[in-house]
């Protein structure tokens, strides 16, 4: 080592530091890829995502390979370091190569290339691997000796060296569904959200409340009935005895029809094209309804509670509605729940539903509790409150511009505010 020039000594010392900068952004980089996009391109034939994808089967094996250069390197650079110091200034320089050596490496063979690896994981994984797997084979038995310690001490916290290959949870994948709007059309990421949000939601949160239910009463006047049955524009109807809640089946339209234009459609018949009702739960995950409907085949359930009482309707329309979006057009002579105002604030029906007006005009109102604007207000004040009440609900401004029969029948909604403040303010 005398003989070697000090020059010689500083060549090899930037050679050794940038290997320690290979070893340092290869170890980064493998670790930062994105597994998905890796086992994907390795599926489609790219070699070095073929061999990254095979390193990373084995991560005890890879970190081996990678720490055992790194620290090889690292110590070779530090005894250059020491004999450079010693030829040029003697012992006293030795503190000072080293503290040098230090910031050096910290610098240059750590901070900055495991930085770039994180930015650019593919651009130096790739190239990486090929060196690595070369490495691997001609290291092999110092690597295995190595793993051999590691993994019994890892034995100790009950663990392994395996890559943790879990799949996304539903948490996950919403998340990754959401950062990745960017890349698909809007429409398309929404039928995704929309899939994913099937398992959040229930019954409860898209039925049509039971005030709301198109059905037949079988009490009214033959006249009424047929009128409705020729203006109806849902294809399935609830029909009932008086009250909504003695439902005794269900009507397809479609099997009616032809009695219904022959003139020869009397209550007798009516009651032969029913279909027996079919009941859901309330507190049903969506997703779980539409596989259940899907398998038996019916369109249309009626929703209760625990203890049986009927609650609302819901049907196929509905969950797809949750999927694709709003598909139906608003019935004839039906007005929307939303009317936007000249100065910039909207008008809501009190029985519109939160979900759907959220979805719709793009708000965050709390879905978690009522499910209409009216129950919400309801709730918020813990009274019926009188025209002309305002309230902040999640810092939307909300002024009661009617009641009638104990609800809320129409609300002014104000744009979102910019602030902490979220407590009810009552106007005198």
């Amino acid at each position: 080592m005398s003989e070697i020039p000090v020059w010689a000594l500083f060549v090899i010392l930037a050679l050794l530091i940038a290997c320690s900068a290979f070893f340092s952004s290869s170890e980064t980089a493998m670790m930062a890829l994105n597994r998905y996009r890796l086992k994907n391109l390795a599926e489609n034939g790219h070699r070095s995502a073929k061999l990254a994808s095979r390193l990373l089967e084995r991560p005890d094996r890879l970190l081996g390979v990678i720490l055992l250069g790194n620290n090889l390197v690292n110590l070779s650079a530090a005894s250059i370091s020491t004999i450079a110091a010693l030829r040029l200034y003697g012992e006293p320089a030795i503190a000072v190569f080293t503290f040098i050596l230090t910031l050096v490496i910290l610098i240059f063979a750590e901070v900055a290339p495991k930085t770039l690896a994180m930015r650019h994981p593919e651009g130096i994984a790739y190239p990486a691997s090929y060196v690595l797997v070369v490495l691997l084979w001609l290291l092999y038995p110092l690597v295995w000796i190595i793993n051999l310690f590691a993994n019994q001490f890892l034995r100790l916290f009950n663990s392994n060296a395996q890559l943790n290959k879990d799949a996304l949870n539903k948490d996950e994948l919403r998340t990754v569904v959401r950062e990745a709007e960017s890349l698909i059309p809007k429409s398309h990421h929404d039928m995704l959200m929309g899939i994913l949000d099937l398992e959040r939601i229930t019954v409860e949160d898209i039925m049509v409340p039971r005030n709301a239910i198109e059905g037949i009463d079988l009490e009214d006047e033959w006249d009424e009935i047929l009128e409705q049955l020729a203006t109806s524009h849902h294809t399935r109807l609830p029909v009932f005895k008086g009250n909504i809640d003695n439902v005794i089946g269900v009507l397809h339209l479609r099997r009616a029809i032809h009695a219904l234009q022959m003139d020869n459609l009397d209550r007798e018949k009516l009651l032969k094209f029913l279909r027996p009702a079919y009941f859901v739960p309330v507190d049903t995950p969506v997703m779980q309804q539409l596989l259940i409907m899907q398998k038996e085949h019916h369109r249309l359930g009626l929703a209760v509670d625990e203890y049986g009482d009927l609650q609302g309707m819901v049907t196929m329309d509905e969950i797809l509605e949750e999927i694709v979006g709003e598909f139906t057009t608003q019935a004839v002579g039906e007005a929307p729940d939303v009317h936007e105002k000249s100065d910039g604030s909207y008008m809501v029906y009190g029985m519109a539903s939160i979900r759907d007006v959220n979805r719709n005009m793009g708000w965050e109102l709390p879905i978690d509790g009522p499910k209409t604007f009216n129950g919400l207000i309801l709730e918020r004040l813990e009274d019926i409150p009188q025209t002309g009440t305002t309230l902040l609900i999640d810092n939307y401004p909300v002024e009661v511009v009617q009641t009638k029969g104990g609800a809320v029948r129409m609300v002014r909604i104000f744009p979102r505010v910019e602030t902490n403040v979220d407590e009810m303010m009552t106007a005198d």
